[in-house]
């Protein structure tokens, strides 16, 4: 980084299945840049062409395509390379960084819902990720019914985890819920219930007041 450059900031969204997590990383990324700042925004799996590759062979087939264990090492050699090759460069440079999705889905999808040991987890986020971790984590939070029922409206073939069963569904909300009891001064959960603006006040006052963002 340049003498005097200030490094950019890295905010995630988390959350189950039709959460709206896409939709409101997509305005929050809008409403950043609207005076001027740098924003990237990214999602995981994916956000780099490697990634991306690596993103169909997840998201896609039949739901016990892949153990949990495997899915877990999938998900971790696309995020090697999202971060090498967009994220870390980006904050270099000042840039905002937005990623629908990142680390906490895999310790809340592979590892809580899935049964991938959490020390594989654990071991591979501090050599794969290691400083590259989010200063803030906005966790989307509904009844999974409802965010099921939403998932299900949407078109396309990504439709693999949305396939796993019900309990799965209720572990991923848990072990979300979870994290951010554990890590406070990181993540905060929001509703993701009611409509699309009103979810996003939600998240731009908790950004505003966490991040010290003025405007808006």
């Amino acid at each position: 980084m340049c003498a005097g450059m200030q490094r950019g900031r890295f905010i995630s969204l988390e959350g189950g299945e039709g959460a709206g997590k896409s939709t409101q990383a997509r305005r929050l990324a809008e409403r950043l840049g609207a005076d001027g700042r740098e924003v990237v925004l990214t999602r995981e799996p994916g956000g780099s062409p490697g990634a991306e590759a690596i993103r169909g062979l997840l998201v896609e087939g039949e739901a016990d395509r892949w153990s949990a264990v495997s899915e877990t090492l999938l998900m971790y050699a696309a995020r090697r390379d999202h971060i090498e090759r967009l994220i870390e460069p980006a904050l270099e440079r000042g840039a905002w960084v937005i990623c629908d999705r990142f680390l906490d889905s895999t310790r809340a999808y592979q590892g809580a819902a899935g049964g991938a040991p959490m020390a594989l987890i654990e071991a591979l986020e501090l050599d794969v990720v290691g400083a590259v971790t989010p200063d803030l984590t906005l966790i989307l939070d509904m009844p999974v019914e409802a965010g099921l029922a939403r998932a299900a409206g949407r078109a396309g073939a990504e439709g693999r985890f949305e396939s796993k069963g019900h309990g799965f569904h209720e572990r991923l909300r848990a072990a979300f819920l979870h994290i951010a009891e554990r890590e406070p001064e990181r993540c905060a959960v929001l509703s993701a219930e009611g409509d699309l603006d009103a979810v996003a006040e939600r998240i731009w006052a908790v950004v505003a007041a966490r991040l010290e963002v003025a405007g808006g």
